[in-house]
């Protein structure tokens, strides 16, 4: 024989058998989530370019230089071969030459080339160049005046006591001159022998 329960415990009964199942299905705590970065997009390998073959770098034209040895030496020659009523020993003042090119011209190499030309030639004594610039310092002159002129030059040679001026002229065009040579007696500024030929490079 089933006993009932009283009201009172049937309830106590239900509210206990609820809260177990309200319990069971209270959902699971969620944590809340950190927001996250958005990712960056990774770079697509560019594939390498072909090198291509390589050329050879163009080199700039070599600037010509003039070979003043070899442009002075056969006129000098010539002047030598000439000037067999020269005085052995005459004393021979060789002056800076002159630019009549339309450049700049390397006046100093081309003077010192007429000097070596000239060098043990067995016919003229020549002028020093540190007496020639004591005698230009003398006259009030620059040591790398080029004096410009045949009576200018005759005038200095005459100071220092020379017999005979070499009075040389570069004209046309700088990369290709054409040397002039004429030597002269500073007494009377006659013109014994004169001489020309194109620079060599």
């Amino acid at each position: 024989m089933i006993r009932r329960l009283p009201r009172s415990a049937t309830l106590l009964m239900a509210l206990i058998l609820s809260g177990c199942v309200i319990k069971q299905q209270q959902p699971a705590p969620v944590e809340p989530t950190q927001p996250t970065e958005p990712t960056q997009p990774q770079p697509v390998p560019q594939p390498q370019p072909v090198p291509e073959p390589t050329q050879p770098v163009p080199q700039p034209p070599k600037l010509k230089t003039i070979n003043w040895d070899a442009s002075v030496q056969p006129l000098v020659a010539q002047m030598l071969n000439s000037s067999n009523g020269a005085t052995p020993g005459s004393v021979l003042m060789v002056d800076r030459i002159k630019n009549s090119t339309n450049g700049a011209l390397q006046s100093e190499k081309a003077t010192d080339a007429i000097q070596n030309a000239l060098a043990n030639n067995g016919k003229f004594t020549l002028v020093t160049n540190d007496q020639l610039a004591q005698a230009k310092q003398t006259l009030g002159l620059s040591p790398d005046d080029s004096l410009n002129s045949r009576s200018k030059a005759i005038g200095l040679a005459r100071t220092l006591n020379a017999q005979y001026v070499l009075y040389s002229t570069a004209q046309g065009d700088v990369k290709t001159p054409t040397l002039q040579m004429q030597l002269m007696l500073v007494q009377t500024g006659e013109i014994v022998w004169s001489g020309k030929g194109i620079a060599q490079n």
